[in-house]
């Protein structure tokens, strides 16, 4: 089951603990206004009846005017439902108020043991309080019937307007609530855009300090997290640009030497040519670390300018491929693709594109393919364009494409290439430098169904006058 975020947390909180706050306070109210409206019901329906039962102890003791004789009276006084057990007879004056509706138990407390009793009865669904008061001196005992339709009326009344008043209060909860979680989710939600500004590569990223104690505390902690991690990555920045810095002034003597011994190269024997070829390729290679170590220490340095200038695409991927370390690489390029252009920066989309089919060249196992098109779904009018590098080698698997752009990520596959060329630099290059160009790289499978990867950039493009 999934866990509610830290908002939904405090909103629910707030929302149910005013809902049962609600729950509770309207439960004793009602319980409360119950119970005094029944006891001043009780108190001055037994006082009536006492009142009555003397008027009809007198009716009875002034002459023989007989049990029915003192309901009449009692009827003529506007007593509505008067019952009389006179000398074991019943009188009554109202319909289904007569003996009948007394319970057993009543009768025996009242009659026989001579005990004034109350009790609330069903009389055709309705509630009734029912008061018996015995008359030992003339052999009789009087009860008198009372409705309690007003009481309930007013009780539906109390329940509807405190489920009303339970409502209110519970949607204040829900305002609150979402008041207070807003208040207090914000600085978590200030700490997550800053770390993702500084994940972004904006390291002087800091949270502003807060009056409160326990919110000065996360501000300070982060900010002390984010200056070292400033630090930590300026240092390596720095030191990768000084050690690549350090290193061109003898690989350039270097170069220089095995120049010098390549013109030469005839006049050596045989294991000193294997010997220089071999040299010669290592030097390459280590100029081209150099070089990449360089661009890196830019990158991290935020000292990339991009010269921009409007190219046509296919103009230009041709023309990159041209002077890669493959210029006969197949290059197919959709009708619509032939008229797009884009503004890009051409030494390092150049770049991008060579590092590419570089690394189709050392992992493919043969000649890759170029593609260029139109983005798929991108709707009317176009805003991207696909340049894609299909090769013929294993393929990345799907648990290393998240991690083949990150520097100095080799991967598994690396392990059964033919080549130990490469540094992991190339892919985090290109990644570099396409999302300086707004775009995105990803890798793929070949959509032929054939053994190998796809790489695709894109690229933001727009249609010749449009």
């Amino acid at each position: 089951m999934p866990r509610f975020g830290l908002r939904t947390r405090i909103l629910l909180t707030f929302s149910l603990g005013f809902l049962a706050l609600s729950i509770f306070l309207a439960a004793i109210t009602f319980s409360f206004t119950k119970s005094t409206l029944i006891k001043q019901r009780e108190r001055a329906s037994i006082d009536q009846t006492y009142h009555d039962a003397s008027v009809a102890l007198n009716a009875l003791n002034s002459g023989p005017v007989g049990g029915q004789g003192v309901i009449n009276t009692l009827t003529a006084y506007g007593i509505a439902r008067p019952l009389l057990n006179y000398q074991d007879a019943w009188v009554g004056s109202a319909a289904g108020f007569g003996d009948d509706a007394i319970p057993s138990a009543m009768k025996v407390a009242v009659i026989n043991n001579q005990t004034p009793s109350r009790m609330v009865i069903t009389v055709d669904g309705a509630h009734v309080l029912v008061v018996g008061v015995p008359l030992p001196e003339v052999d009789a005992s009087y009860f008198e019937f009372f409705s309690l339709t007003e009481i309930n009326d007013t009780l539906r009344s109390v329940g509807l307007s405190l489920l009303f008043a339970g409502f209110i209060t519970t949607c204040f909860g829900v305002v609150l609530g979402s008041v207070a979680s807003r208040r207090a989710v914000k600085p978590l939600g200030d700490a997550a855009q800053a770390a993702k500004a500084i994940a972004g590569g904006r390291l002087d990223t800091r949270l502003e300090t807060s009056d409160d104690n326990d919110l000065r505390v996360l501000a300070n902690s982060f900010n002390d997290m984010a200056s070292a991690l400033q630090l930590r990555v300026e240092r390596d920045a720095r030191f990768a640009s000084d050690v690549s810095h350090e290193l061109r002034s003898p690989l350039m003597t270097l170069a220089a030497s095995v120049q010098v011994m390549q013109a030469r190269r005839d006049d050596m024997p045989d294991r000193a040519q294997s010997a220089l070829d071999l040299l010669v390729a290592d030097v390459s290679r280590f100029q081209g670390l150099v070089e990449d170590l360089l661009e890196i220490s830019r990158f991290d340095a935020g000292a990339i300018r991009l010269h921009l200038e409007d190219l046509l695409v296919a103009e230009f991927v041709r023309q990159a491929i041209g002077v890669s370390s493959l210029p006969g690489t197949p290059v197919t390029v959709s009708e619509r693709a032939e008229g797009l252009i884009m503004q890009v920066d051409r030494r390092r989309l150049a770049r991008v594109i060579a590092n590419l089919i570089d690394n189709a060249r050392l992992h493919g196992g043969g000649e890759p393919e170029v593609t260029v098109t139109e983005a798929e779904n991108d709707g009317e009018p176009l805003g991207h364009v696909w340049i894609a590098v299909e090769d013929h080698g294993a393929g990345v698997p799907l648990e290393e494409r998240h991690i083949i752009f990150e520097r100095f990520a080799r991967g598994a596959v690396a392990g059964r290439r033919s080549s130990s060329d490469g540094a992991g630099l190339g892919l985090a290059l290109v990644d570099e430098h396409v999302r300086l160009h707004g775009g995105n790289v990803r890798v793929e499978d070949r959509r032929d169904g054939e053994p190998g990867a796809r790489f695709v950039i894109e690229l933001p493009a727009e249609e010749v006058g449009v």
